[in-house]
Order: structure tokens, then sequence, then C-alpha cells
């Protein structure tokens, strides 16, 4: 086993990032400009106008009364001027991010809209909120999925937190980036690496021929701070100055490809931030060429390929935070992408990942989407998060063909696990204390024609499942899976505890293939 070595890194968190803005959409100025309101407004007609000037007006179906009127509303309004007495919207903020967040000016002092017009509003929502949501009822757990469950210790710390797993296919490493540390682990169960980070690692990529790139947050909690960095995995500091972008603001992602055909390799980095970010790309790994395509916070997940077959890289991307859609943009060659918005959702989606498969088998990719990130004003369990497909019509324009609900759904990866020739589901749910914790995996076997099979696994119950990797770990040619879970503080241990009865959980569950 090698020596610890130290490198400077700052690494990225929960992609899925805590306190969601789902309010505000951040424009070249804050806040958005707005036109008078004719005194005969509805609170309907209201609620159209103020809330899409910065996302899709959620309906209020999608939440139960006492969560608009406890909760989401207050601080929709204080977003819009409207002071909620002993509410402190800067209350969880370091000094530092209370700063950024006041030079907004996201909580104005003076009101943005008329009394009379925010209570029309509120009325609005309350009254024609249902009392509760309806309860997925979910399958029954006759059927065990077909994986065989180890769990994976790390040294003696107590309370998980891993932010990152990947899996080298050209070494059989996995890479488990755990708080502080990034361990590299064979299949021996031996460690080949293990460095000490500035902050949590959340997304690798290997190459052929360079080191291994890897990408830290910064600062998991919500933060605007441009703490995040992303440069090769080398011993010493001063090999990273071929590939080292420093000064991110929370990235939680980033591709590489040649984006604009010059020979060299661009990146591009997914700057989740909190009330502000960026999606933008860097020439040559150079910052002082960076190209912005979109200013809104909540970039989340970023996949280079070319959708239309004309020789470019294209840029596919999922928005979280406020404005939740997903994008494409195609390049038109000389650094000019021309943006095409495929699908839009309503801010308590909680939009979470996305995976391209091409699940008919006609040659052209199909999305694979998760919502259910609920780190927000509304943590509730809600009927539509879950995983849903996507079938492409060729054309790239997208329609949901199924859906799986799943409280809190976090990620879904589309693999043939049983060698059958279609793609089966595994899917995981982070962000919702499930009533029956075994749910927080479950198996999605293809039948065909877009029908599935769910089964489950008990020993899902001693986690909290935030990142999934797919890989041949023990390697017998079938495809495993490796969990990681994450423990964001004592008070989410103490819940473990009492759920399940142990003090002391895994960094990783791998589940090795049995079919």
């Amino acid at each position: 086993m090698k020596k610890t070595t130290f490198i400077t890194l700052s690494i990225l968190t929960v992609p899925f990032l805590l306190g969601f803005t789902y309010f505000i959409r951040l424009t070249d100025s804050y806040p958005p400009n707005r036109s008078i309101p004719n005194a005969t407004q509805s609170g309907k007609q209201l609620a159209m106008q103020y809330c899409k000037m910065c996302h899709l007006a959620p309906e209020p179906h999608e939440l139960d009364k006492i969560t608009w009127q406890n909760s989401v509303l207050p601080n929709m309004g204080m977003r819009l001027g409207i002071k909620v007495k002993d509410v402190d919207p800067y209350e969880d903020l370091d000094p530092i991010d209370k700063s950024i967040v006041e030079k907004l000016n996201i909580y104005p002092n003076e009101p943005l809209i008329a009394k009379k017009d925010w209570d029309k509003i509120v009325g609005y929502y309350v009254s024609n909120a249902p009392e509760n949501l309806p309860i997925i009822k979910t399958t029954e757990h006759s059927v065990k999925a077909p994986f065989s469950a180890q769990y994976i210790r790390i040294g003696d710390e107590k309370l998980p937190q891993v932010s990152l797993l990947k899996y080298n296919r050209g070494s059989g490493e996995l890479y488990i980036g755990d708080n502080d540390n990034l361990y590299a682990l064979k299949s021996n169960g031996e460690f080949s690496g293990v460095w000490k980070l500035n902050s949590p690692a959340v997304h690798m990529e290997f190459k052929e021929n360079t080191s291994p790139l890897l990408l830290t947050i910064g600062k998991f909690s919500p933060s605007d701070q441009k703490l995040g960095r992303l440069a090769q995995l080398v011993p010493t500091e001063s090999n990273l100055k071929n590939r080292n972008l420093a000064s991110l603001q929370r990235p939680v992602y980033f591709a590489s490809g040649d984006l604009n055909l010059d020979g060299k390799d661009d990146v591009i980095v997914s700057n989740f931030g909190n009330y502000t970010g960026t999606l933008a790309w860097y020439d040559d790994y150079d910052t002082s060429k960076e190209h912005v395509l979109s200013n809104l916070p909540g970039a989340r997940k970023v996949i280079l390929k070319d959708l239309n077959n004309d020789g470019k890289l294209d840029i596919i991307a999922l928005m979280a935070q406020a404005y939740e859609k997903f994008v494409i943009y195609f390049n038109k060659g000389n650094a000019v992408f021309e943006e095409k918005n495929i699908l839009e959702f309503s801010p308590v989606y909680g939009a979470s990942n996305f995976e391209l498969a091409d699940f008919n088998n006609d040659g052209y990719d199909d999305l694979l989407i998760t919502n259910g990130d609920n780190w927000d004003y509304s943590s509730i369990d809600k009927p539509y998060h879950g995983l849903r497909i996507y079938i492409n019509d060729k054309r790239n324009n997208f329609e949901e063909k199924y859906f799986f609900p799943m409280y809190g759904c976090s990620n879904a990866v589309a693999v043939d696990f049983d060698n059958d020739g279609d793609l089966d589901i595994a899917a995981t749910s982070f962000y919702s204390d499930l009533e029956n914790p075994s749910e927080s995996f479950v198996y999605l076997s293809n039948n065909g024609e877009l029908e599935f099979t769910p089964s489950y696994l008990p020993e899902a119950k001693y986690g909290k499942w935030l990142t999934m990797e797919v890989g041949d770990f023990n390697n017998d040619n079938l495809p495993d899976i490796m969990l990681g879970s994450f423990l964001y503080n004592i008070k989410e241990m103490s819940k473990m505890i009492v759920t399940t009865g142990e003090t002391s959980f895994p960094q990783v569950l791998l589940l090795l293939n049995k079919n």
C-alpha cells in the first residue's frame, strides 16, 4: 500500500446541493424588469406573471397546503421584498456568502409587489392546493435484486461522506472520494493510492497517456464562493500546471473534448453555484478563454456527443435549481453554439441526473432522467419524483414513454446487466427518508417494450446512496454496481442508527452481478 501523498485540490460535492433556489431565475440584472400588474388581475394571473419571469410556474397541486403556506410562499415572498417576521434568509450562510447574496439583492429591502397582490398569490396557491399529496404504492418485496452485496469500510471514520465513485476500466481501480480523502482501490482490496484533498471530490475522467482529471467542489454546503478546482491527479503541485482550472464556482461535473476542432481538448464545467453559477467551456483548459453558455445556477451534468452527425461535438446539459430544463447546444462551428431547450420541468421536480441510452434500438439516443432532489423549501415526499424515459423521434425531440415513481430519486444508470440484449436500469434514492430504506436502491429488469420488473435489496438500508458507478470490479465479464453513502451530519447518522440498529456504516456498497 502506497504512502499518502498530498496535493492541493478543491473538490465537488453533492451534485444536488442543499437549499435550492426555486423562485428566482437570475438574469443580467436583478431583480428582473416587471410590468405594472392590472388591478383586476386574479391570484392565478399574478402568480403566472411573477413566477414565469423566473422559471416554469409551479401548479398548486404540486405541493400540499401546509408546505405552500409555511415554507415555499414565505421564501418566495422574501425574494419579492415581503418580510417574514423572525425569519432571516441569511441565517445559514457564512459571512462571505452572505455578502455575495446581499450584493445580488436576492432578498430586497423594499417590496417589489403590492401587498394586496401578494396576498392574492398566496390565496391562489393555498386555496387550490390539496391537504396531502398522493402516496406512492410500492411493489411488494417478493423479488430480491440479482446482486450479492459486500460492504467496503475504509479506516475508522464513523460518518461516511462519499461524494465520488469512479471506476477506471483501464486499470481496474475504483476511486472513492470520502470527505477530503481520495482512495484508489484495487479488486483485491488493496489501495494503490491515497490522497489528501483540500475539498471533496465530485467527478473524474480517465484518458490514455495522461494523468486522471479530478474535480473538487470547494464547499459542499450551498455557496457562491469560487473555491472549486479541476486539476490533474499527480503527487505534487508543480506538476499541475498543464491542466489546472482554479476559482470555479462550486463545480459538480465536467466533460472534455475538442469543441472547436483545433486538435486540442477543451473542457466544459458545470459551475452549479447556489444563487449564481454558469455552464461554461474553456478553450484548451485556459480560463482566459472562457465561453459562457448559461449564467444560470444549477448546471448539474453535461455530456459531449455529436447528436446530429455533422462531425462536431454538441453539448447536452441538465439544469437544476430554479430553472430546470434539459438542453442541447448544437455546435455550429467557430465556437458558436445554438441552444435548443428540449424539456422543461417545474422547479419542485428537483432534476438530479441524466443519461443518454438507446432503449428501443433504433440507433438514436434516448433520455433517462431522474427527478428527486428534495433538499429545498418543500422537502416532502412527492409522487412525481422518480425516473423517466424519453424516446427520441430521430430528430432529437423527446417524448416521455415510461415513469417509475421513486421518492427522492437521485441517480439512474442504463446497462444490460443480464446480457439479454436490452437495457436494464439501476436507480437510487438519496433525497428522502424512506419508510422502507431498502427501497433506496431498485433494479428494473427490462421485459421489452419499455416494461420493467422492479426488485430491491435489503442491504440498501445501511446507507444513503448519493453516488453510483458501474464496472466489472471482480473481472467476471459482468457489470457490477458500486454505491457510495453520504451522511451529511451527525443528525442524519442518528436517524440511520434508529432505523437500522447499527452504529457503524460502510462508505461503499459493492453489488456483484449474479445474473
